[in-house]
This record gives C-alpha cells, structure tokens and sequence, in this order.
C-alpha cells in the first residue's frame, strides 16, 4: 500500500543529508521514494528473496535510480556503507538484530514493527545512544508487514489436547482478540503460538512443548512452563495501568539485554526472545 509506505518514511523522520539502510526491497517502490528524496548514493537496500531482489533491481533501473541493492540477510544489515542516519524495517521482527545498532550511528533511528506468533505486534522508533544502546517508545501507527523469515513461526504438528493440571481462569481467553492485549500476551510468552481463537485457545511452547488449552472459564497447562499463568500477570499488570495502547510502552535494547516497559524503563518489563 502506497499510504502505509509513506507513513514508514514520517514516522522514520527522513530528512535531507540523510543516508538509509532499507531491510526489505520489496517491490522498491519506497526505495525509489528514498531515492527520489534523498539521491540514489543516500540509500542502501536489503533484500533476501533473489527473485523479489531481482524484480526492485530492474524496476529501479527502468525508473533511473540506483541505489545500493543487496541481496543478503537483512538481519545482519550491511556494514559495508555504514553508518547509517536512519535504519527502517520493512519487516516485521521479534526482537532487533544488534548489526543494526552497530550500522547506525550515535543519534541515529530504528524504525521496526515488533510483533509475535500470538498475533500483536507494535510499531518501535529508536534512537541509538552514546553508548551505543537504544531506546524508544512504540507509536500509535498499526502498520503490519510480513514477518523476517528467521523470525518466522515454526511449522506444527497437531497438538495433543486433554492432558495437564486443571484450575479456574482468571482471565478470559478473548483477551487476544485485542490487538494490545495480544502483544502483551507476546510479551509474556514471545515463544509460544496460538492456535484457535475466541473463548477457546490453544498456547503451544515451541521451545519446551509446553501447552495451554484454555476456555472463558477454565485452564488446562502442563510442561515446564505455565504459560497462561504468565499471560495472566502480564495481562493483570497491563489493565491495572489503565489497559492503555502500544504507545505506553517502550523497547529499551542493549547488547546484552532487550526488553519492553510499561510506563517507563523502571516500570514493569519483560524481556524479548533476543
């Protein structure tokens, strides 16, 4: 949609002088925007599918711009042009790479949709510190892309349903079907997915096998992780707040540690699967 590529490019304050390192070719339609903008020599451009690559390569060409096109792992950014005034993600992603704080520089922005297997997600705009950290608020735009291929969700077998320890919800399923009570749902459990939907889930653990059948009233869990439990607190946290939108959290990423906080970097947190 030519209208969510053009809010990306606001929300990511491009400006003049600027250079750009674009994951996510695509069709190149907003790295021509870029181009236009900016100048060809400004903007650099991931791309990890070869055909899609070689589809933007020539309709950039056909269009006069030529910029820095690579076709590669955009997770692991490209170094070669660094650094970078602004970095932007056309992708969405479960947690941020760290070759991406390394490439851009000191004042510099992350533009990112985070999201998860449980299906919320948030729109992070960060700002790459002194000490080579960053941070920011997410922003109140719901902008979806395809997920980046490593940060995908992993094939499944059929779960086997009925087995585990029982007890009463204390919060009802249908909480996922909004889009912040899913992502702090994500939050909670970033490894796991949701199967069904409604008054009737199904939380699988990837990782560990462990599972969550639940209902508006009831809760079946086994394995080493409890998983509706930690969605509970997480969700019981959010709604003791207020039960605001995306834009009362923020993403704070070091090189050892990522984590979302509500309110502010001392308030509750929760660490992202990095």
């Amino acid at each position: 949609m030519p209208g969510l590529v053009v809010r990306m490019l606001e929300v990511a304050g491009i400006s003049d002088g600027d250079t750009v390192l674009e994951i996510g070719t695509g069709t190149g339609y907003s790295t021509a925007l870029m181009c236009h903008r900016l100048g060809s020599a400004a903007v650099t451009s991931v791309e990890y599918d070869p055909v899609v690559a070689g589809r933007a390569r020539e309709a950039l060409a056909a269009a006069g711009y030529a910029p820095t096109l690579v076709t590669g792992d955009g997770l692991a950014g490209y170094d070669k042009n660094a650094e970078y005034d602004r970095l932007i993600a056309t992708c969405s992603i479960r947690y941020v790479p760290l070759p991406w704080l390394w490439q851009v520089r000191d004042g510099g922005t992350i533009t990112a949709p985070l999201s998860g297997w449980l299906g919320g997600g948030a729109f992070a705009h960060l700002t790459i510190a002194d000490d080579g950290t960053a941070g920011g608020r997410f922003l109140r735009d719901d902008l979806h892309f395809m997920t980046a291929r490593p940060h995908g969700r992993p094939p499944l077998a059929a779960p086997h349903l009925g087995i585990g320890e029982v007890r009463d919800g204390r919060v009802d399923p249908r909480v996922l079907d909004v889009r912040t009570g899913a992502f702090v749902a994500h939050l909670a459990v970033p490894s796991a997915v949701r199967l069904g939907g409604g008054g009737e889930v199904v939380l699988w653990d990837v990782g560990t096998g462990s599972l969550a059948e639940v209902t508006s009233g009831t809760v079946r869990q086994r394995g080493p992780l409890r998983l509706w439990d930690a969605v509970e607190d997480a969700v019981l946290i959010w709604r003791a707040a207020g039960a605001p939108d995306q834009t009362a959290f923020g993403l704070t990423v070091t090189p050892a540690r990522q984590y979302v906080w509500l309110g502010d970097p001392d308030g509750p947190s929760w660490d992202l699967p990095a």
